[in-house]
């Protein structure tokens, strides 16, 4: 019974690697590749929202919406839009990028507030975060790897597994290849 079953598996595995063809093999590498995206996409989504949190409802120790536009506009010398702006992306912008909606701008628009953040303000203090206490403000490190992430997203799309998939596929059934190229724009 045992061989029987060896020979089964490596018959079915014979035909099964006959099958296969360089269309099937992309099509796994892309579907890793989408699979990735969508973790990456979670992954900023998640951990930012927090910080947005913060700033919009007051969680997690935050000041909230009224103290965040106050230290934005009176100590770091923000517009008040400009901080209304960041406090709405790290908030609903992060769950825009988690259902993959507006991908690539909310990650651009990431990568723009955390080097507004390292010019303004963490860039003085040097690389590493205040692990210890030892220093006066938090370092640079925590904001060059959400800069590197969201460069993933701004680069590739939020994939497959994204709302922007789906708008795309809307657009290309509703009106063909013309509106597809008109959401590229």
């Amino acid at each position: 019974m045992f061989r029987a079953f060896v020979l089964l598996s490596d018959d079915f595995l014979l035909t099964m690697i006959k099958k296969l063809n360089i269309a099937n093999w992309i099509f796994m590498k892309t579907r890793t590749f989408d699979i990735t995206l969508l973790f990456t996409r979670l992954l900023i989504a998640v951990v930012i929202f927090g910080h947005g949190a913060q700033k919009l409802f007051g969680w997690f120790g935050g000041y909230g919406f009224d103290g965040t536009v106050g230290y934005f506009t009176t100590t770091v010398g923000l517009p008040y839009l400009l901080a209304v702006v960041i406090i709405l992306a790290e908030s609903l912008g992060m769950i825009a990028l988690a259902i993959g909606l507006f991908s690539r701008f909310m990650a651009g628009s990431l990568i723009a507030i955390m080097l507004g953040a390292v010019f303004i303000t963490h860039a003085q203090f040097g690389f590493y975060m205040n692990w210890f206490g030892a220093q006066q403000g938090e370092g640079i490190e925590y904001h060059l790897l959400m800069i590197g992430l969201s460069a993933i997203v701004l680069v590739n799309g939020g994939g497959a597994y994204a709302m922007d998939a789906i708008v795309k596929k809307l657009l290309l059934s509703l009106g063909g290849s013309n509106a597809v190229q008109a959401a590229k724009n």
